[in-house]
């Protein structure tokens, strides 16, 4: 197997095969990426397809070729994002009757570690798609709220309230189910 460094290497002398090696070894991951903050497999694939393209003619400027596969992730969670802008996705507040307290809000409910990754990536995938999308961006992807909130153009404090309702809605999924293990 080609290590990746020497796939990089060769993608800088325009080998086509390199691409396809590189390619091959980050797709999934970026892919699953992509997937969980535009949740449509065809916009998935293209937005995989754009931000491929896009870091490969870029490559040159790539200084660490350790860092790549966190480049192309990068690329594809803004492109990911520019998506939901375009949808003109709306961060509204759904519910109004919880709130996290702030010293209650790094707390872990020690229930949640008894649901399988099935359980909890369904309980995921049933947010709305603006939690869904703050969601997978800080616990995920683990971007920080700022940085989250520089994204999508929305204050700091909304960020937080939304991930922390977002939370708060999964663990109440899996409770009300009979997802335990």
């Amino acid at each position: 197997m080609i290590k990746q460094e020497e796939l990089i290497t060769r993608c800088k002398q325009g080998d086509p095969a390199a691409y396809t090696g590189l390619y091959n070894l980050h797709a999934k991951t970026v892919y699953s990426s992509i997937l969980r903050l535009v949740n449509h497999t065809g916009e998935a694939e293209d937005i995989l397809q754009d931000s491929f393209v896009a870091a490969f003619k870029s490559i040159a400027s790539l200084k660490e070729s350790s860092g790549f596969r966190s480049w192309v992730k990068r690329i594809a969670i803004n492109k990911s994002i520019d998506l939901v802008r375009k949808r003109k996705l709306r961060f509204v507040e759904l519910e109004t009757e919880w709130m996290p307290d702030r010293e209650d809000e790094d707390l872990i409910d020690e229930d949640a570690f008894a649901y399988n990754m099935d359980a909890v990536n369904a309980a995921i995938d049933a947010l709305p798609e603006g939690y869904r999308t703050i969601f997978n961006l800080y616990a995920i992807e683990e971007i920080p709220h700022t940085q989250i909130a520089e994204l999508l153009g929305l204050e700091n404090g909304t960020v937080r309230t939304q991930y922390h309702r977002a939370k708060h809605r999964i663990l109440q999924t899996l409770k009300q189910g009979s997802y335990h293990e």
